[in-house]
């Protein structure tokens, strides 16, 4: 069998499971990973770092995607094609309402495309929407969490470093958080047939100027405020307690078929 080694994740078939947690950065990848029973490294290569691990017999890889929309399309595509199937984005997100605080989590329903790598795929009209049944699940494994957990709708843009008025515009309009990717994966995971969720830590709230932003040797503020850092963990909890209900669900599924 060709192993079709992917060009920017270096990782070919049977190198990666058909769950697959995916955040930005390539430094959580390791840790994430730790969650599992067990894990080793599969590539390292332009930032897309990959392990692959089991959980409870449930074979899940990590793989990062990097900061934006165009990277981390790159790693869905090229994962997709060697075998994943469920993607879970497992990032961190900033506020656009009073209500959601640092250190809680936010459970994706659809991302607004304020982005431009989606536009390649298909035009604004086509939501980007997550898969009902990873959202289901996630939500399912976020019951007994002593975190916050909201739900609803997040904006993917560009710009990190991006016009407030704008995010002024987005928060008036019921959007609960602002990050970078979500939009892009849910876009590909709807054209493809594949199948995707995203879970995120507030790790501040750019519109009252809290959160990640210059600070001075030492400080422990935005994604490294040990609320952001204790969250992360434990977003990454239920993202690998979802996939163990994803994986019941389906095996149920299987058996309640008539032979």
């Amino acid at each position: 069998m060709r192993k079709h080694i992917q060009p920017h994740i270096m990782c070919g078939i049977e190198d990666v499971a058909k769950y697959v947690l995916i955040p930005g950065d390539p430094r959580r990848v390791e840790t994430i990973a730790s969650f599992l029973d067990e894990s080793h490294k599969v590539a390292d290569y332009r930032g897309f770092v990959t392990y692959t691990g089991r959980s409870d017999d449930i074979e899940i890889s990590v793989c990062s995607t990097g900061i934006g929309c165009p990277s981390a399309a790159i790693a869905v595509e090229e994962l997709a094609r060697i075998g994943a199937e469920t993607f879970i984005r497992v990032g961190t997100t900033g506020a656009l309402q009073r209500h959601v605080h640092m250190g809680d989590i936010v459970i994706a329903a659809a991302a607004v495309r304020a982005d431009g790598a989606s536009r390649n795929y298909a035009p604004l009209e086509f939501p980007a929407v997550a898969d009902f049944n990873v959202a289901a699940a996630l939500l399912q494994a976020a019951k007994k969490s002593k975190r916050k957990i909201h739900f609803g709708l997040v904006l993917s843009s560009d710009a990190f470093y991006g016009n407030a008025e704008n995010l002024e515009r987005w928060s008036k309009l019921g959007v609960l958080s602002v990050e970078m990717e979500s939009s892009v994966i849910f876009t590909i995971a709807g054209l493809k047939k594949l199948k995707a969720g995203s879970i995120l830590v507030a790790d501040g709230n750019p519109l009252l100027g809290v959160g990640k932003g210059e600070f001075e040797p030492g400080e422990r503020t935005g994604e490294l405020d040990d609320r952001v850092q204790d969250a992360i963990k434990e977003e990454t909890r239920i993202a690998i307690k979802a996939i163990k209900i994803l994986e019941n669900n389906s095996k149920s599924v299987a058996l309640a078929k008539p032979e």
